[in-house]
């Protein structure tokens, strides 16, 4: 088994901010040389999540945003703002319930992915950030 590690670097805009990292993460599995295995897709940070979504504008631009807005909704008194005196708490939740990661597999150096799917990056801080996402390939 063989095992490459490259990074993906993103400025984004914060708020449930989507960027489509299919194209990257593509082009990495490719360079690998690999034909088969997994790639993981991982983002560093507590307020960014990796995920697969049907990257359109009706669903990501508007329908996720509004989805996560009820379960953790911003102007919500958090524990968190009182201790650190910021405004990020519910880019917390929405992080640790998304996850910072995923998996997918790839054959003859394709990645798995339905038509409607794609590997995306979700940035829920409530200011632009710097991001590293790293993707990890393992294989033969």
């Amino acid at each position: 088994m063989k095992v490459t590690t490259k990074e993906i670097r993103v400025r984004t805009r914060g708020f449930t901010d989507i960027i489509d990292l299919t194209k990257e993460v593509q082009e990495i599995v490719r360079e690998s040389g690999l034909r088969e295995g997994s790639v993981v897709v991982f983002v560093r940070g507590s307020t960014a999540s990796i995920t697969t979504i049907e990257y359109e504008p009706g669903l990501v631009k508007k329908d996720f945003a509004e989805f996560l807005e009820r379960i953790a909704p911003y102007d919500y008194p958090y524990e968190h703002h009182k201790m650190w005196g910021d405004d990020n708490g519910s880019a917390h939740l929405r992080a640790s319930l998304v996850g910072p990661s995923v998996v997918v597999p790839f054959v003859d150096g394709r990645l798995l992915l339905g038509t409607w799917q794609q590997i995306v990056l979700v940035d829920f801080d409530t200011r632009s950030r710097d991001r590293t996402v790293f993707v990890q390939v393992l294989g033969s």
